[in-house]
């Protein structure tokens, strides 16, 4: 392909698949069975005319969104989605409080330690 035909070249230009990827990936990277690959899972318009295969850099730009990744939200954004919250009670519970015992068990401690006094 001359220069002069590269400039004639519009996005609806029917190209062959070596040609279009010279064109749409001039650093390499994609190969014309890469793209027989994207035509077979239906992401990649293919013209066949004459047993040859043609598409245009229209199709291969429509083709690079629908390959087009989306990023991934940050795991730890402290945001609740879609998340159940625990249900929190208003009453306080019965019974006596952790601390309560205790202290009531260090209470009991030291009187058995504290010598008695004689009286």
């Amino acid at each position: 392909m001359t220069n002069q035909k590269h400039r004639e070249i519009t996005r609806d230009t029917p190209l062959r698949l070596e040609d279009a990827i010279k064109i749409a990936f001039p650093s390499g990277g994609m190969t014309v069975s890469g793209l027989r690959r994207e035509r077979d899972r239906n992401r990649l318009i293919v013209e066949k005319i004459a047993g040859k295969e043609f598409t245009t850099l229209a199709h291969i730009e429509r083709m690079r969104e629908l390959c087009r990744v989306e990023a991934k939200v940050p795991g730890s954004n402290f945001e609740r989605r879609d998340e159940t919250r625990p249900e929190i009670s208003r009453t306080k519970r019965p019974g006596v409080s952790a601390t309560t015992i205790a202290t009531s068990a260090q209470a009991a401690l030291q009187m058995k330690l504290q010598p008695r006094s004689k009286s």
